[in-house]
Parts: C-alpha cells; structure tokens; sequence
C-alpha cells in the first residue's frame, strides 16, 4: 500500500536512517522500532518556504490573542469607572440599605442643633433698609458724656480765655465820631484822591473785627466807610454797593485813594499804587498795605466824575 508520495534517494536515506533499530546504552536488548513517514521537502528552499508558511498561519492567532486582553482590560475599567459615581452617590450602601457611618451622620443631623445663651443686657433693635427689615441684637452700651465746661478748663486756660474776652471789648469800646457823625460834619471839606489815602494810612495796625467800622475794628467795607465818611461821601457798608455806587476804571488810571474790588464781590481796599492795596484783611489780621495777589479785580473811583 502506497500513501502517493514518490520516494527519492534522500527520502528513502532518511526513512532507512529512522527505521534503524536503536539500541539502550544499559540495556543489551533491541527496542522497538519506530516507523514514521514524514514529508520532507525536497530541497532546502523548499524547506525555507514551508518554514515561513508556518511562521505566518501562526501570528494572526498570536495578535488575536493580544487584541482580545486589550479589549478585555478596557471593558473591565470602563465598567469600574462607571460604577465609582453611584458609590460616590451612597457610599454607604450596603446589603441591607444602612451602616453605622450613616446611623451617626443621622444622629448628628438630629440631635447635633447649636444652642447660643443671651445675657440680659442685649437688647432687640429693629433695622429697616428699603423694602427689608431685620432685627439685631445690639449690647446696651452706657456712655458718659464729655462736657466742655468752665469747671473743666485749666488756670491757665481760663486765663487766657478771660484776656480774650478782655481784649475784643476793648477792641469794639469806640467813643469817637462814627461815620454818620463825618457825613453830618465832615472834617476834610477839600477832597482829593491823596488826602483820602492818607487819612486811610492813619488807621495802619487797626484789628480786624468782623462788621467794625470804627478805628475799635474795621472789616474791609466798614474801613472804606469810614474813611470816604470823613469827605462827606456815604457809602453802604458792602462790598457789591460800593462797587456799584462808583465809577469803574482802568488800572492804567487808578491813583492812590481809589477802590480795588476783587470781582466775585468778597472783598476790597485802597488802591496803594505799585499793584499794593491797603486794607483790613480778615480776621487775625491788622489794616496794612500788602500786594495785590490777584489779577481778577476791577478798580473804582468816587468823589471825581
């Protein structure tokens, strides 16, 4: 009985060589003899490429293999990841719905209320703001009030208060003629811009007192006053009135003995000449002749038309 294969001289070598009895070192005895038919190629490339066709029947097994464990290690993780939310959500499930972790967190929700002990000195306030109203506790504080009394003054602080008090009367004791007095009886008939000036000079050092208009105390008003009263010119005791009872000029042609009037109407003087006016400056201060520090003015002239 054949099996349809051909023998050649190497295959029948090789098939001789395996039927060859073999024979145990130890044993003195022949064993059995093994039998096999084998296909052998014929030729060495022939056996190069039987080789490769097995490499390759082998490796698509090899990658399915490898494949399946990826997917597998995927799917595993994808389903863990899935389920760690829903043990977020109640991590304290268990077979029969409830833990001893759960049980205290319920205790502590009952029974774990804050209780704050009020003392008797705090008090309800309503506050009120728009629409919304709330009540506040506020702590009842006793403040003692702060007088500013003569009791409280110092020797020296009461002294100085009653040397004050002192001066300013004698500041406003004024016995002499007031400026009704000159504009009944002036003592200067003869007018001129010059002789104005300087009667006004004569009153340099002359406290300021606010509302004065005798040499006891001339504000800025009252010195005009009183000074253009002893020419026989009235004048009202104001700023914007006797602004306005003058002629205006330019201070090209202002002389000594003319008005300067700041233009917002707070203020005025003797024009002094040099861009100087005399006047009584404000409170703290004395009738002096200074600079003019402003440009913002208007210069007025009586007595001369």
């Amino acid at each position: 009985m054949t099996n349809g294969i051909i023998p050649t001289s190497s295959t029948s070598t090789l098939v001789a060589r395996r039927s060859t009895p073999r024979t145990d070192p130890i044993r003195t005895g022949p064993i059995d003899t093994v039998t096999t038919s084998v296909a052998v190629p014929a030729t060495r490339r022939a056996a190069r490429d039987a080789d490769r066709a097995q490499v390759k029947a082998a490796r698509p097994g090899a990658k399915k293999t490898a494949v399946s464990v990826v997917v597998m290690t995927l799917t595993a993780g994808l389903i863990g990841t899935m389920a760690l939310p829903a043990f977020a959500l109640n991590p304290s499930s268990s077979s029969n719905g409830s833990s001893s972790a759960t049980a205290a967190l319920n205790s502590v929700r009952a029974n774990g209320a804050q209780s704050v002990a009020v003392g008797g000195s705090v008090a309800d306030a309503s506050v009120a703001r728009d629409d919304y109203t709330t009540t506040l506790p506020v702590v009842k504080k006793v403040v003692t009030p702060t007088t500013t009394t003569a009791s409280t003054l110092t020797a020296s602080q009461s002294a100085a208060a009653t040397t004050a008090r002192a001066s300013f009367a004698a500041s406003t004791a004024y016995s002499g003629k007031t400026a009704s007095d000159y504009l009944a009886d002036p003592s200067h008939p003869a007018f001129s811009l010059a002789a104005v000036y300087q009667t006004a000079l004569k009153y340099v050092g002359t406290p300021y007192v606010f509302g004065g208009a005798t040499p006891s105390g001339f504000d800025c008003s009252g010195f005009v006053m009183y000074v253009y009263a002893q020419y026989g010119i009235s004048l009202a005791h104001s700023v914007p009135l006797q602004s306005a009872a003058g002629t205006t000029i330019s201070q090209a042609d202002a002389e000594p003995g003319d008005i300067v009037v700041l233009n917002n109407g707070s203020h005025d003087g003797f024009y002094a000449g040099n861009g100087m006016i005399l006047d009584a400056p404000k409170p703290g201060g004395r009738v002096s002749v200074r600079p003019l520090w402003t440009s913002d003015v208007h210069f007025v002239r009586f007595g001369i038309k």
